[in-house]
């Protein structure tokens, strides 16, 4: 388990587990991660997943993983199996400890019964917009409904023949009886029960009336042991809900401890708004290198440690605050820095041919995978007569502070030699479409002899040895950095980036890129950071922008 960069900070929840150990209060500490298999997992969930394990680690506990399976309607094995590859990315491992909430229908089912006997709960025959009509409004108490007041019997018969399929969708609920006069909303009398003919993924059929979230999720806690039960702020009002259940039960009692969730500029998280944006083709899928799905992130090419660097770094409080997106790339830019291997791109070429240079010569010149980390080692970069340079390098006006290929000026070609622009071919419209050079041999691996100097050092690539390959540059999916905020009606899609992916099709690459896999990171000198696609292959790479060199964002907002 991965877990020493998520366990080491102080944070409130930490405290009170530590309270907690030494009071005698807790013997263990067993945390859970809870998902809904009905979508794919974002930043958002990274935080919660980096808390839980993290915890669980710190105090030589453990972690479940539990999926809360209980509405068959929208839940999928697809989503099963994506969560579970998330979390081992993360570098998180639940070990033996897989659970479902669907493990335990039999027993909440049992549990529902026992609260019916109490007189707890009692079937509502109320259809839905009676049900919201009845439980008033902030400033004025709900209605008891005309069934609240069945008896035992009547109430067990109909919950058994709500189980064996007697009646449709709607036509009753099971609800726990409470207060409808509660000043919290989540205490009249909340449904713990509902009827839907839908086949489960994994029980199949043999259900045809599902449990609540709020009461399926404190009594699985209870169920597994969990010690502390760590939620976001939106489950605060339903704590004591979450009490009320597991005091009537006499069960094993969990302590719910509620987090401020995460909120990230330029970002959007809502399940809702991200759907819509697959379903609507405004990106690429739910792997789509610009969403904030860990997913995503994967494939744009976010090292997991960086992720869990960054859950780490933006701590843990209490209140809701937003955290800069830039905070989460930087993490990222310092992982690669450190550990991604260097390369040689050009990614909008411009042709030089170095006239003095042997037509048929073929040199290679050793680089350094990483400038500070000899042990990762060296790579051959081949040279010959015709290359190509980033177009960006060279202006044929250049301003006073630009120290670059000019006419008439001289640079360092990295790794080679010092070459010189002689002469700048241009096509009928006045384009630039070649550079012709002169090259000094005495400057073989980029020092004069003499002992002259030279203010530029730009990249290149061979021609004859170059890689064809495709670049997309992604960038932030929106502009604003609160998507939607100020825009009438709220409308997030307003603020979409319309250049959040440009794509360049006559990439060039130096050859050692061929053996990239899909997966692999890399810096592009004086570029960025790089990912191949899954899509790449040694015949056709195709790589990912995972993040600039610089927060290029961070200017614009100056």
């Amino acid at each position: 388990m991965s877990t020493n960069d998520t366990s080491s900070a102080t944070n409130f929840i930490r405290n009170i587990i530590e309270d907690d150990l030494k009071s005698g209060k807790r013997q263990e500490v067993v945390t859970r991660f809870p998902p809904e298999p009905n979508g794919y997992l974002h930043i958002g969930h990274a935080k919660s997943i980096c808390l839980n394990f993290g915890l669980a680690a710190a105090f030589g506990g453990r972690c479940h993983l539990r999926f809360d399976d209980t509405n068959p309607v929208k839940e999928e094995d697809e989503y099963v199996r994506a969560i579970k590859e998330d979390l081992r990315w993360l570098g998180f491992d639940w070990g033996e400890h897989l659970y479902y909430a669907s493990d335990y229908f039999e027993q909440l089912y049992e549990w529902a019964v026992e609260l019916v006997r109490k007189g707890k709960a009692y079937v509502d025959s109320l259809s839905a917009e009676q049900i919201r009509e009845y439980r008033g409004t902030l400033t004025e108490p709900g209605r008891n409904s005309p069934y609240r007041e069945r008896t035992v019997e009547e109430n067990l018969d109909l919950l058994e023949r709500m189980r064996t399929g007697d009646f449709p969708d709607g036509a009753h609920v099971l609800r726990a009886k409470i207060d409808m006069a509660s000043p919290n909303f989540n205490l009249r009398d909340p449904v713990m029960y509902r009827i839907l003919h839908a086949s489960h993924h994994r029980t199949g059929d043999r259900w045809c009336i599902y449990p609540m979230y709020d009461f399926a999720h404190g009594q699985s806690d209870s169920i597994e042991g969990i010690t502390h039960s760590v939620c976001t702020l939106e489950f605060e009002d339903h704590r004591p809900l979450y009490d009320w259940f597991l005091e009537q039960l006499g069960v094993h009692r969990p302590q719910q401890i509620e987090f401020a969730r995460l909120n990230l500029s330029y970002t959007v998280m809502s399940k809702r708004k991200l759907l819509e944006l697959v379903s609507e083709g405004r990106v690429g899928g739910w792997d789509d290198p610009r969403m904030p799905t860990l997913v995503g992130m994967r494939r744009r090419g976010f090292p997991p440690a960086a992720i869990r660097n960054f859950c780490e770094r933006i701590g843990v409080g209490k209140s809701d605050s937003w955290i800069d997106v830039g905070t989460l790339e930087d993490c990222v830019r310092e992982d690669l820095n450190e550990h991604a291997p260097r390369a040689m791109a050009v990614l909008n070429p411009l042709k030089v041919v170095i006239e003095n240079y042997p037509e048929d010569q073929v040199e290679e010149f050793e680089a350094p995978n990483h400038p500070q980390k000899p042990e990762m080692g060296t790579r051959t970069v081949p040279f010959s007569r015709t290359i190509y340079i980033e177009r960006d390098d060279f202006l044929e006006d250049p301003p006073k502070k630009f120290f670059r290929l000019a006419p008439g000026r001289e640079v360092r070609l990295r790794f080679a030699y010092f070459v010189r622009c002689e002469e700048v071919v241009k096509d009928e419209v006045g384009n630039v479409v070649e550079l012709r050079c002169t090259y000094d041999p005495a400057t073989r691996g980029g020092n004069a002899p003499d002992g002259r100097k030279v203010k530029g050092t730009i990249h290149w690539v061979s021609a004859r040895h170059a890689l064809n390959a495709q670049v997309r540059l992604y960038d932030r999916l929106f502009l604003g950095t609160n998507p939607g905020a100020g825009r009438q009606g709220g409308d997030y899609r307003e603020d979409l980036n319309p250049d959040s992916l440009q794509i360049l099709d006559s990439c060039h690459f130096e050859p050692s890129l061929a053996k990239a896999a899909p997966g692999d990171r890399y810096q592009f000198e004086r570029l960025g950071y790089f990912c191949a696609d899954r899509e790449s292959t040694s015949a056709t790479p195709v790589f990912n922008r995972t993040v600039t060199l610089r927060d290029t964002w961070a200017k614009i907002a100056k």
